[in-house]
């Protein structure tokens, strides 16, 4: 039996991911515990039975956390390190570090955006792994980009003097002992990068706590499926763009019935009746099961929504907004599994068209189904704890 400790910053899309792996190193008997700046999160997403240790960190939305919506590229990459990440890291730091001396794992799985689980275990000489829960650092997404890139590895680089060892210089996105990439080639593209350490899971995917019930009668099986979704983060920005969609999606009702999840309640909610027969608003949906029935699904490309739309073959209209969102979403329109539109400026009948070609286009369906294929023979959270379990056995206690 080994012990592995998961550190993961309080990020649903970061956290989703390894639920599925720390439960199937659970059913093996190994010893499984959290450290998270937000336990009441991770209790929800893991489960009340999680051994979670808390820690200091900010949380998204939370005074001091929350980020302008209009920003957009650099800018917004900027903010999200300079003022979520990096102090992250900074206030995650002593807590990982008394949950890595209670617990005594055998290996720690740090999150490619907990800096703090790579760099305290490198200062205590535990081996660790990265979770990778998108795609986009693995795509040389800042290869144009010298001074940005340069101007990440500085802010590395003053994090590791902090709470690293100032004598080692991995990249704490990029473990030395194991990547865990939660997609595969298929999706990320030739320029994926091949090594011994580095492994292409797919999606981990697990059951979740059931939330509010969903008025499954209401899906009409005599019209196309489709999903419209923002994530969990992209409450603050999405009112035009759920608002076009909405138009969009009434223009079809003859043949199209749509889910549409608004969390922030920026549009007025349509009751599944006679006025709600096409399109039902919600602020959250069980999305797992929800996507088994889907045709279409039109999101912000964040990397989970799209790998989980892709899990179930389901093609995909993307409307990146920032951060990964811009790389995940050229993946999909490079694999040939959807079509990209502007998430700031597109119109109702660019959005209709985009939408009327991922519903009718034979390609598009067999591209996403091509992914599904990749996607379920990658193993998800099976093949992961197995890496994870051939590098404790592999490392001195």
């Amino acid at each position: 039996m080994s012990g592995f400790l998961f550190v993961v910053p309080p990020l649903v899309g970061h956290i989703n991911p390894a639920v599925g792996v720390a439960a199937r190193l659970a059913e093996r008997g190994h010893r499984v515990a959290w450290v998270c700046a937000d336990p009441a999160l991770l209790h929800r997403l893991a489960g009340q039975d999680a051994r979670v240790y808390a820690c200091a960190g900010p949380v998204p939305g939370a005074e001091g956390a929350v980020r302008p919506p209009d920003l957009r590229g650099a800018e917004a990459l900027k903010f999200l390190w300079e003022w979520y990440l990096v102090p992250l890291a900074d206030a995650m730091a002593p807590g990982v570090r008394a949950a890595a001396e209670a617990f005594r794992p055998d290996v720690v799985v740090a999150d490619q955006q907990a800096f703090a689980g790579a760099l305290v275990a490198e200062r205590l000489g535990l081996p660790w792994a990265t979770s990778a829960t998108t795609s986009a650092e693995f795509t040389g997404a800042y290869d144009g980009l010298p001074k940005v890139a340069e101007w990440l590895r500085e802010r590395l680089t003053e994090l590791r003097t902090r709470i690293g060892d100032p004598a080692q210089t991995a990249d704490p996105r990029y473990s030395p002992h194991l990547l865990l990439v939660f997609s595969t080639p298929e999706l990320i593209g030739p320029q994926a990068p091949l090594g011994q350490r580095i492994h292409y899971v797919g999606p981990s995917l697990a059951d979740r706590p059931a939330g509010p019930g969903f008025p499954w009668e209401w899906l009409d099986p005599g019209r196309a499926k489709v999903l419209v979704t923002l994530g969990t983060a992209n409450a603050d920005a999405g009112q035009r763009f759920l608002a076009e969609c909405l138009a969009v999606l009434r223009e079809r009702a003859d043949r199209v019935q749509a889910v549409l999840v608004d969390p922030g309640g920026t549009l007025p909610a349509a009751p599944a009746d006679r006025f709600g027969k096409d399109v039902l608003i919600l602020p959250s949906v069980p999305q797992l099961p929800l996507l088994e029935r889907m045709d279409a699904v039109v999101c912000h490309a964040g990397h989970n929504t799209v790998c989980e739309a892709l899990w179930h073959g389901v093609p995909l209209v993307v409307a990146p907004i920032r951060d990964d969102q811009p790389v995940v979403a050229s993946q999909v329109v490079d694999a040939g599994a959807g079509v990209r539109v502007r998430f700031g400026r597109v119109t109702a009948p660019r959005l209709g068209a985009a939408l009327d070609t991922v519903l009718n286009d034979r390609a598009h369906r067999a591209a996403a189904a091509r992914v599904r294929t990749a996607f379920r023979a990658a193993g998800g959270a099976r093949a992961a704890a197995g890496h994870l379990e051939r590098l404790a056995s592999h490392s001195s206690p």
